[in-house]
């Protein structure tokens, strides 16, 4: 474990109480939150699709937003993202489109997985804008919730 990891358990832990909001109001347990350049959160978020019946309603979009409003624009320049499971193709491509500097991920994502798993849109050297990733941190943590909610739930 790297300072690195260490200095996002905190946020990770956040974004593990997001995700368990997610579960208990029957959605997948996603949680993500949206740190300053002081390392102070901005925007929270959880998976809210079922609720809201919104198809973007993905932990990153809801926690991101929350964020943009805070700071009164879009550009979340100095940010970090810290999510509980690597970000999908809409939610790495958001993360891009916002200037995100940092996206901070817990679980792996194989099936879907769009920051180094499946794909890696954010590394896209075509893109003008490249976010540092720093994956795996608190990952046990991060997948237990996830593999709690599908070993008792069929996917749709």
């Amino acid at each position: 474990m790297t300072d690195l990891t260490l200095a996002y358990h905190d946020a990770m832990r956040a974004a593990l109480a997001e995700a368990r909001a997610a579960g208990e109001a029957g959605d997948v347990p996603v949680g993500a939150v949206v740190l300053d350049e002081a390392g102070t959160v901005i925007g929270a978020g959880h998976n809210d699709r079922e609720r809201t019946g919104d198809p973007t309603g993905h932990a990153e979009i809801v926690a991101m937003r929350a964020a943009a409003a805070v700071r009164g624009e879009w550009r979340l320049s100095g940010c970090t993202l810290v999510v509980t499971l690597e970000p999908c193709t809409m939610c790495a491509g958001a993360a891009v489109q916002a200037r995100i500097d940092r996206i901070v991920y817990g679980a792996v994502d194989l099936k879907g997985g769009a920051v180094g798993s499946l794909w890696d849109v954010v590394r896209d050297r075509r893109l003008n804008h490249r976010p540092e990733v720093v994956a795996e941190v608190m990952a046990d943590e991060c997948a237990a919730p996830l593999i709690e909610f599908f070993s008792t739930r069929r996917v749709r």
